[in-house]
């Protein structure tokens, strides 16, 4: 069971622990995925990297993996390393090994970029397949920005506060116009890389952030903790949701830093 509380407009779970994260998560994800699916015939959902897929393992096991319309499901990538599909660093191959490969999405619902591409070539390919996807009625679009609106992204945080592939001071934190772009001085390897931008991250309609564990102790106390300083924000805190819900789901090690935040 988690404790529930707010942090300004986004809402905070902490669970016990990391596999009460994964329960958890896996029935917001269930609950959601029946709503879009029966709501208008598809579920969007938006995958990132690290220890988020792992944290998805429960939607393998029943009820879920019998239960889920997975054939409704369009997966994609906030961001994906300019690699191999079967390179070791690759965000598909990660999801394709812990997750996709174990449950049953149509193979053409699920959107990698194409690791044949340029950094450039493959940002530029990947916003292309997001707008005829709008176009076909797979992705809403938000009606106050023209921006792609995703059902649900499922997203992790790194150490110094970013998502995404965009990072704490970096220019494209400031890219207001593409859907897709790319980075090639990433300071966290693998260097290439393509990434959302905060315009299509802001107009979701529902965020979770996962955060476990001991890694992002001092970022998740940045993010949540009291702050004034507003020139200075960590780029998790940078998002500013049009019209959406934004759930934090974490432990008590991750958020053990948190001050006056009551003990799960």
């Amino acid at each position: 069971m988690a404790r529930e509380s707010r942090v300004g407009d986004q809402a905070l779970l902490v669970y016990p622990s990391e596999d009460d994260v994964a329960a958890g998560l896996a029935g917001y994800t269930a609950k959601l995925s029946e709503e879009f699916a029966k709501g208008r015939g598809a579920f969007t959902v938006v995958l990132s990297g690290g220890y988020l897929i792992n944290c998805l393992r429960k939607l393998l096991e029943p009820p879920y993996v019998d239960g889920v319309d997975w054939g409704k499901w369009h997966v994609f990538w906030v961001d994906e390393r300019v690699v191999l599909k079967t390179d070791k660093d690759s965000n598909y191959k990660l999801a394709y090994d812990g997750f996709l490969s174990k449950v049953p999405i149509p193979e053409n619902q699920v959107y990698a970029i194409n690791d044949t591409l340029s950094a450039e070539g493959a940002a530029d390919d990947y916003e292309e397949c997001l707008k005829k996807l709008v176009k076909a009625g797979v992705i809403e679009v938000s009606p106050t920005s023209g921006f792609p609106r995703f059902d649900l992204m499922l997203l992790g945080m790194g150490p110094d506060g970013h998502l995404a592939s965009l990072f704490p001071h970096h220019p494209l934190l400031k890219e207001k116009k593409r859907w897709v772009t790319f980075i090639k001085d990433s300071p966290k390897p693998p260097p290439v890389r393509i990434t959302f931008t905060f315009p299509v991250i802001d107009a979701s309609a529902y965020i979770a952030m996962v955060v476990v564990g001991n890694g992002e102790v001092e970022a998740v106390r940045k993010a949540l903790g009291p702050h004034n300083d507003q020139s200075d924000l960590l780029p998790v805190q940078m998002v500013s949701l049009e019209n959406g819900e934004f759930t934090w789901f974490t432990d008590k090690e991750a958020t053990s830093e948190l001050p006056d935040l009551p003990n799960p």
